[in-house]
């Protein structure tokens, strides 16, 4: 349905008697960050097993995978090919065999410098399996002479530009990397075994540790590098680290599961004042408050609470629709958005409606759910956008459409509210986002809104 697509999911776990199935369920919790292919790197007494597949997570796993994966740590992935096609070949965690041993990497995030290494690799002699750009960095560690893994860390991830958030796992040890910009999240957490130690998890977000029962301990800081072994745990930060962080607001506009803590920041909360900034701003004469589901939910509840008009569930989405959903043919396939979305006669006739979603990207979607809120009596229809006019794509590992696509970038705002045929149209402004996400633009990367792309 959106034109925007998540990134990826991340989980580790170090030392427990479960480790498989816990990865299974902290990537399950993850799944809206990606669903193309998942996989999974367990370590059972210094041996790698591993098992990937395309598709969600419940597919690609059986009870019959995760008994033979065993071990004691595990690193999971679920992944949204960002860079590189979704291959087989791209599904991580990547393994190698190293000088030091096997290890295995699996990468949240996007070099924008991908093409120029891997074509400076290729020069050098490294054959590539994939098209992924996490292949590039497994290149550069294997090819550092250093037999300690941190060094060659401190000294490759200098050359790799952009975004990423790791999980490494070798036959000693777990480590959690974070890109020096802070662009993508990754958490820290502890969860106790069933004899009363305790594992130490990693994971993208929060989501996954309330699943599995763990307790939130810390974010990885932008620029550190932290592992656990068997003496413990440590922490080692890259040699350069910005003064300026740039960790991505999309994740509190969209991508991210409400329920989630990103960044030190509760993300329902976030939407919600979003949608009290959105109702300052962009205010509507109406009788009713709605949200685009579900990821408008929050903003339309806090429009409501700051406009004082009633907010109502005027959309029901069917959950039952699977992402890989296959469409129709030509002859229904105006049915495609109504599968999913089905506005309420009976709350909505008659009524002027404001209509609150998190993002407007390229409108095609938007055109359709407001045709829909009108064939079932909607009087009025003004559209509020929590967020700015999305003007340029991502870079940072978030697959976006190109600057043509993006309809904001393209149209005034009166081209767009005919396109899409509302009555008014409205978005959140900059400012009004920071104030969402209760913090100035210098921890922020908002690029996709301002074009200030700080990589």
């Amino acid at each position: 349905m959106k034109a925007w697509h998540d990134e990826c999911a991340l989980f580790g776990i170090w030392d427990s008697d479960e480790a498989s199935r816990i990865a299974y369920l902290g990537l399950y919790a993850q799944q809206h960050r990606g669903q193309e292919a998942s996989g999974m790197v367990t370590l059972n007494e210094n041996v790698q097993i591993e098992h990937k597949g395309l598709g969600l997570v419940a597919d690609v796993f059986r009870e019959s995978d995760l008994d033979r994966l065993k071990g004691r740590a595990a690193i999971g992935h679920c992944r949204y090919s960002t860079a590189g096609q979704n291959l087989l070949a791209n599904a991580q965690p990547l393994t190698a065999l190293m000088m030091t041993g096997p290890l295995a990497v699996a990468h949240n995030g996007n070099f924008v410098n991908a093409d120029e290494l891997r074509k400076q690799l290729k020069e050098t002699g490294s054959i590539f399996q994939g098209t992924s750009d996490t292949e590039c960095l497994l290149h550069l560690l294997a090819k550092n002479p250093s037999q300690d893994l941190v060094k060659c860390i401190k000294e490759e991830a200098p050359k790799v530009k952009g975004a990423y958030s790791l999980t490494i796992l070798t036959h000693e040890s777990l480590l959690a990397v974070r890109d020096p910009h802070g662009f993508r999240p990754l958490v820290l957490g502890k969860r106790k075994n069933a004899d009363g130690e305790e594992a130490t998890v990693i994971a993208s977000e929060t989501t996954a540790f309330d699943l599995i029962g763990a307790k939130f301990v810390r974010e990885i800081k932008p620029g550190e590098i932290f592992w656990v072994d068997k003496s413990g745990e440590h922490s080692e930060f890259l040699a350069e680290i910005p003064k300026k962080l740039s960790q991505c607001v999309f994740e509190h506009v969209y991508f991210s599961r409400p329920d989630s803590v990103v960044f030190g920041k509760s993300v329902y909360e976030s939407r919600k004042q979003m949608g009290v900034e959105l109702a300052k701003e962009q205010p509507a004469s109406a009788d009713m408050v709605i949200a685009v589901p579900d990821s408008g939910i929050a903003a339309a509840l806090g429009y409501s609470q700051e406009s004082k008009i009633p907010f109502d569930m005027g959309i029901i989405r069917n959950h039952y629709i699977r992402r890989t959903f296959i469409e129709p043919q030509q002859s229904i396939r105006s049915l495609g958005v109504k599968i999913k979305l089905n506005p309420q006669t009976a709350i909505l006739k008659g009524k002027r409606i404001v209509v609150v979603d998190d993002s407007l990207v390229r409108g095609t979607t938007s055109e359709k759910i407001i045709n829909l809120i009108r064939l079932a009596g909607a009087k009025e229809v003004h559209v509020r956008i929590a967020s700015p006019p999305t003007t340029g794509p991502c870079y940072y590992g978030v697959d976006t459409p190109q600057k043509e696509q993006l309809i904001a970038a393209n149209q005034t705002l009166e081209q767009i509210r005919k396109f899409i045929g509302a009555d008014t149209l409205g978005y959140l402004s900059v400012a009004g986002m920071m104030k969402g996400v209760n913090s100035s633009k210098q921890k922020y990367c908002a690029a996709c809104f301002d074009g200030e792309y700080p990589v």
